[in-house]
């Protein structure tokens, strides 16, 4: 052979069958289908040496398709499981779906005409309402599947389940027969739009609303005996001002609210604008400036009096013939807003409710259902109390008319402000006083503080969330106005109207749920639903007809599903969903749990943010932003526009992003997670194709006989897996995306797989260097499969079906977590080589600029010229340029050149055209000595001296004859 070219055969190309391409499409679901025939996911579940794992998934509305935020979350979860199985542990997880209450009543309700939805009975609609569940927890069951989630998909937990509606019932029983829940007349946040009572975590506060805001004044009356002596010469002629955002709910005024602490002033107002009925203003001391402006007015201080002298002053109601108070209130009240004075209407606000409580005062909600005034508002009967957006609803408009007529109203202007809606109509709410159900979150509220401060919180402000949320929560209202839910089990005297709600009778009708299910609570008469000794006792009993709060469905789940399957363990390690559920989930689960077993369901809660734009807005179809995760992984039907990246893109954005805040996706991120995807299975794929003839049991090098470049990898990988290990463990998935993309790019393809082409290329098949770099390739193929398996599960399952060397494991997942030895940990050997990789670098950009300047073509075709003016620098870099070397730690093989010369001189370096000068060294490049090899393309001046291959170097001559 001794024509140019014809040694190409001779040189060991990789070979593999792996495809360079994911082709995520189609490779995807077959690797899917693999794991599911396998069972791989079933059997390591139940028969991973290790102890049980437990994270309890939260459970997502039946209601539609998935968006992004529900891919985020389930990957997350998949991500942590993945590793606990990996890790050997038992992992056991259960998705859910929240089935009941509005978000699935409501997109049924949609689907039906007007005249349909007004026939619809209890029953009927309860029956459309489960079909329609079902039917979306099938689609989005598929759908999270596809994100390659594993789970007990086929046994999931419903909250329409009889046996998990039970043991809801046995929740709510408990905390009944506790104390902890009562009936009572307050006010709670009322939706007119689905006429329901809400609960905090069913509102939301968008920007933009504006209420109509007023100034009133309330004529005073009578006088307390401690403001006599200050008041009593301003008689007629006194009122007390009042500002409130809400002028419905004037109609339901029965106190106003000063703080005793505050300074009053009785102010003269002869030019208010408008025409007002009293000429004396009673206002915060401290606000007369401010309203002065706002009146466009002349405010003249007359007397000033301390607010607790004002208690038991009395005023006449300006529309209604009555007589209220003036009543202390709490530190709610301020001279931050308003006049100082706070308008009270019991029937209408927390604040308001508790203060009226002390007084004694009745409680007037003149306002139904729907949101209309009733006929207990006289002459604003019909009216709508709320309109929408910047709208001043009729009912407002007539009070302020009222007022006006009355000679009341000191001023009216649009306030803008935060205002509580409806988060599933987008409709606002009102504060409405109804006969409800609550829980007493008081009787156990420092038991609740005291569990938050156990569990670990990820991150760590989650605490300081959820912890004012308990500590300052009201009584939470669990009623609904709803038929699709499970039943609150009471029932009521239909003489007395009392309430019966006993241990015998919540057992009864649990028992009964538990085997048909709670539509039995409208199917059966109130005879079959009460126990045998309420049947004949000469009284008769009407069934509730109000429905449990999604929230007390969804916070009973640790009972449902983590207590009651014999397959968990109570509490679960690990709650995870957005931060919006420590108002929500997190807080109905920890109450809930508190209240009957004294311990938070969870030992650590784990929370993410939400998914914006790239230029961090909200995602909406609005703005066409939105970014659809089936979109993502099967493509768009524009496949140029909107190509499909498969699941594993999607899961190396999750792993890309620090969750705990609010992360952006669109378009050109997705392009950057696949770029990065491709760079990892490149690196695979060439670890695979120069395996392809190394078998590990016969042909693996000992770590002792390993030249120190393979030692010093081994050492490298220590540091990295150690750092997965880490990162995983602590759930800081982005240092294992930073981590595992830094060691494929920049470890494994741009340094040792760069060096180590021509030890695998042109070495005989046989050689030990090839065999020793082969050692290594092994173990760092392995491990990066093992590595990045619980995030780029599809992957990692493509790379261990291409192993080209038999293994004891069927797949990946069943291969254990990363396994690195003791003895590969060397700093000290890594010290050594960090320097010799700190001078490749300054050689490759003196090499880049002959390239780019073309005096040379290939590294290959130059020389490399080193003065290193340290003697222990020199000594150490010297060891790798020995005359005769192992051919591997050589700088010639690690810098990729010909040849590398160490010279005593500077000026040798600095005569020749590319150099660099640094502190540690000066580097130039000349072309090499020789001529090209026709085989390994190395610069030899030995090249031609063999007879039988004069276009061979001679290193390549013994290759071709297996010695080297």
């Amino acid at each position: 052979m001794t024509e140019t070219g014809s040694y190409k055969d001779t040189v060991n190309l990789p070979s593999t069958k792996f495809d360079m391409r994911a082709n995520a499409v189609k490779r995807e679901p077959e690797i899917q289908k693999f794991w599911q025939e396998n069972q791989i996911y079933e059997r390591l579940s139940q028969e991973n040496p290790g102890e049980l794992f437990i994270l309890h998934d939260g459970p997502p509305y039946a209601n539609g398709s998935l968006h992004i935020g529900h891919a985020l979350n389930k990957i997350l979860k998949d991500i942590i499981n993945r590793y606990q199985l990996l890790k050997g542990r038992k992992v056991c997880y259960i998705p859910g779906w929240d089935c009941h209450g509005l978000p699935t009543e409501l997109k049924v309700l949609q689907n039906m005409k007007s005249a349909e939805r007004q026939k619809l009975t209890p029953l009927q609609l309860r029956k459309k309402a489960k079909e329609f569940a079902i039917a979306t927890v099938d689609h989005q069951r598929e759908s999270f599947k596809r994100y390659g989630v594993w789970g007990n998909w086929d046994e999931p937990y419903l909250t329409l389940n009889p046996e998990y509606e039970a043991a809801q019932i046995a929740v709510f029983g408990e905390m009944m027969l506790k104390g902890y829940i009562y009936r009572g007349l307050k006010p709670v946040h009322w939706s007119p739009s689905s006429r329901t009572a809400l609960a905090e975590a069913e509102l939301e506060y968008p920007e933009g609303h504006t209420s109509p805001s007023i100034y009133a004044v309330f004529p005073v009356v009578s006088l307390a005996d401690a403001a006599k002596s200050v008041l009593s010469e301003f008689l007629p002629d006194l009122g007390v001002a009042i500002w409130t955002t809400t002028p419905w709910t004037i109609p339901g005024n029965l106190g106003v609210a000063v703080n005793p602490d505050l300074n009053y002033a009785v102010v003269e107002c002869r030019d208010v604008a408008c025409y007002v009925s009293t000429r004396y203003l009673i206002v915060a001391a401290d606000l007369v400036e401010r309203l002065a402006e706002t009146f466009d007015a002349k405010l003249t201080v007359k007397a000033t009096i301390k607010g607790k002298d004002l208690e038991n002053c009395t005023y006449r109601h300006p529309l209604f013939d009555r007589e209220s108070p003036v009543i202390i209130g709490g530190d709610y009240i301020t001279t931050e807003s308003g006049t100082g004075l706070v308008h009270t209407a019991p029937g209408h606000g927390q604040e308001d409710y508790i203060v009226g409580q002390r007084y004694g005062l009745p409680i007037v909600s003149p306002v139904d259902d729907a949101g209309k005034f009733t006929e207990e508002a006289g002459r604003f009967a019909g009216l709508k109390v709320v309109g929408g957006k910047g709208e001043i609803s009729e009912g407002n408009q007539a009070v302020i008319d009222a007022l006006t007529s009355a000679g009341s109203l000191l001023k009216h202007e649009p306030y803008l402000h935060k205002y509580p809606y409806d988060w599933r109509t987008k409709k606002p709410t009102i504060f409405r006083a109804t006969e409800q159900w609550f829980v007493s979150v008081e009787g156990f509220r420092d038991r609740a503080l005291e569990e938050i401060k156990q569990v670990k919180w990820i991150p760590a402000q989650g605490e300081n969330r959820i912890t004012p949320m308990v500590a300052d929560r009201s009584d939470w209202c669990i009623s609904r106005q709803r038929s699709w839910g499970v039943p609150i089990p009471v029932f009521y005297d239909e003489e007395t109207g009392e309430a019966v709600s006993t241990e015998e009778t919540i057992a009864h009708v649990q028992k009964i749920i538990a085997e048909k299910g709670s539509d039995a609570w409208w199917e059966l008469p109130v005879e079959d639903l009460l126990p045998e000794s309420f049947r004949n006792n000469g009284k008769k009993y009407r069934k509730g007809t109000d429905t449990m709060d999604v929230w007390f469905d969804s916070g009973s789940s640790w009972s449902s599903v983590v207590q009651q399957r014999p397959e968990l363990r109570y509490p679960a390690d690990i709650y995870l969903e957005g931060s919006d559920q420590h108002r929500g989930w997190f807080q109905s689960s920890l109450l809930t749990s508190v209240a009957v077993n004294g311990c938070a369901p969870y030992k650590t809660v784990l929370t993410h943010g939400f998914t914006l734009d790239e230029k961090g807005r909200k995602q909406s179809k609005s703005l066409g932003n939105v970014v659809d995760p089936k979109v993502v992984i099967e493509g768009g039907k524009n496949q140029k526009q909107e190509p499909a990246y498969g699941a594993d893109v999607l899961r190396l954005w999750v792993s890309s992003v620090d969750y705990t805040s609010d992360q952006p996706l669109g378009k050109n991120i997705l392009k950057q997670i696949t770029d990065i995807r491709n760079k990892i299975r490149n690196t695979a794929r060439f670890l695979l194709g120069n395996l392809h003839d190394f078998d590990p049991k016969k042909d693996a090098v000992a770590f002792e006989e390993l030249p120190e470049l393979d030692r010093y990898m081994l050492h490298r990988m220590t540091e990295v897996f150690q750092e997965i290990t880490e990162a995983y463990d602590s759930f800081q998935f982005s240092r294992f995306f930073q981590t595992i993309q830094n060691f494929c790019v920049v470890d494994l393809s741009n340094f040792y797989l760069d060096a180590a082409k021509d030890r695998l290329y042109i070495s005989a098949p046989k050689a030990f260097r090839r065999r020793s770099c082969q050692t290594v390739l092994q173990i760092a193929l392995e491990n990066l499969a093992k590595a990045m398996a619980p995030v780029l599960c599809h992957m990692a399952e493509d790379i261990w079906q291409f192993l080209p060397y038999e293994t004891a494991y069927k797949s990946v997942f069943e291969s254990g977590w990363v396994h690195l030895e003791e003895k590969w940990h060397n700093p000290e050997l890594a010290e050594k080589w960090h320097q010799i990789r700190e001078l490749r670098t300054d050689v490759n950009k003196v090499l880049e600029q002959a390239r780019a300047e073309k005096m040379i073509g290939a590294p290959l075709e130059a020389k490399v010229l080193l003065y290193i003016p340290n003697q222990e620098l020199l000594a150490s870099v010297k060891s790798f340029n020995p005359e005769q070397g192992n051919g591997v730690d050589e700088l010639r093989y690690l810098f990729i050149t010909s040849q590398v010369e160490i010279v005593d001189d500077a000026e040798k370096i600095q005569s020749l055209q590319y150099n660099l000068h640094s502190d540690k060294w000066d580097i130039g490049v000349a072309k090499a000595d020789g001529k090209k090899c026709d085989r390994c393309w190395n610069y030899s001046t030995k090249v031609g001296e063999s007879k039988e291959h004069p276009l061979l170097c001679e290193r390549c001559i013994p290759a071709l004859a297996g010695e080297f």
